[in-house]
């Protein structure tokens, strides 16, 4: 209660001063008995203006301000407000304990899991008219349990002027739920990326109920200007990929996130993610169920030795011709905007991908099921 109270007094004295909160509020690094809640307040701002004359560029100066809570309770929704006001006002859902989590001395006798719902989607970078359309029909479906981007959330991730606008169009629903993102190339390995989401590597992972989540960076390309560096991040990357996987082989479902996939459809991108690409055996050899991306702006669904490949970027990015889907493994390849839901249900996941519209553009079953 006392923390609650200076948060609250904090936050009040802070809006006494002319801040106004322009990102968030957002739940991250969501677990059964922890959460971060996070809002980006805007302090001032700035005009640039060549001195020669022509147009000028104004762009705010932003702060990051953050509480984490500790000692939640698995499986309960939470309801916080950070100012007191309107804007500050937000709820998110505990996932339920996994056994790790849960003491033997104080475990519930077993129960049924309860069913879950999450949303997967990405590269909302641009068209921003677009990109509240996608989410308005999102809302319609249903507030999900969490949200999983697969990058690209703003064109030039640098770019403070752009941050307010992305949560402004996703703030709706961003209040209401618990986010995971992963990084992607337009983020440009900002410094915002990793404080306004308080993600502290570039990859990492999550568990929901029986479900394990790698979201890994696949933009290598940023990570640094030498090549030496960039190969010796992927490696490091990869051995964390196998050793997580391989811990967490009593998952009933294993998803794999990352912004740059694997296969695609569009002509000029094939053969372009050779690193993603090699993943695959590892994938195949851990059971993986299905792997998210993004960056290719329409949506694919591939299906390969068992293992679901979905492209969501339909967020808000021009749209990509679907031009060459790679044979022998494509389920269903369309130049649109979409996001795809998950609703789980014990071992079985039903996933519907919706266009902008809401309506179903593929629909089809995950089944679950430990490895070990």
């Amino acid at each position: 209660m006392r923390r609650l109270l200076l948060l609250l007094f904090t936050s009040a004295a802070a809006f006494a001063a002319g801040q106004k909160i322009v990102g968030g509020p957002v739940a991250v690094n969501v677990t059964a008995r922890t959460a971060t809640v996070v809002w980006i307040v805007q302090t001032d701002e700035a005009t640039l203006r060549p001195a020669t004359g022509g147009a000028a560029k104004t762009a705010p100066s932003l702060h990051m301000e953050k509480t984490t809570f500790t000692g939640l309770q698995p499986a309960t929704r939470y309801e916080y407000n950070v100012s007191g006001q309107e804007a500050g006002k937000g709820s998110f859902l505990t996932p339920p304990a996994t056994p790790a989590q849960t003491p033997a001395a104080t475990a519930p006798a077993p129960t049924a899991a309860k069913p879950y719902y999450f949303v997967v989607y990405g590269d909302t970078r641009t068209r921003h008219d677009v990109h509240r359309r996608v989410m308005a029909t999102l809302l319609k479906h249903g507030i999900p349990d969490f949200v999983v981007h697969t990058g690209d959330l703003v064109e030039n991730g640098n770019d403070s002027a752009q941050w307010p606008i992305f949560f402004d169009i996703e703030g709706e629903l961003l209040r209401q739920t618990a986010f995971f993102p992963v990084l992607g190339n337009h983020e440009r390995n900002s410094r915002n990326y990793y404080e306004f989401f308080q993600v502290e590597t570039p990859y990492y992972s999550f568990n929901w109920g029986t479900a394990h989540f790698l979201m890994i960076n696949s933009d290598v390309a940023n990570v640094s200007a030498s090549p030496g560096v960039q190969e010796s991040f992927w490696a490091e990357q990869t051995r964390w990929m196998e050793e997580d996987l391989g811990k967490n082989q009593a998952a009933d479902f294993r998803f794999v996130v990352a912004h740059h996939p694997p296969f695609s459809a569009v002509k000029r991108r094939q053969d372009s993610q050779p690193k993603m690409t090699a993943l695959v055996p590892l994938l195949e050899k851990y059971h993986v169920t299905a792997g998210l991306f993004g960056h290719d702006h329409n949506y694919q669904h591939y299906l390969k030795n068992g293992i679901h490949y979905i492209g969501t970027g339909g967020g808000g990015a021009p749209l990509y011709d679907v031009d060459i889907p790679a044979p022998g493994i494509t389920v269903k390849v369309m130049s649109t905007e979409n996001f795809v839901t998950f609703n789980v249900d014990g071992k079985v996941a039903r996933v519907e991908a919706n266009d902008a519209e809401g309506k179903t553009i593929d629909q089809f079953e995950l089944h679950g099921g430990a490895q070990r």
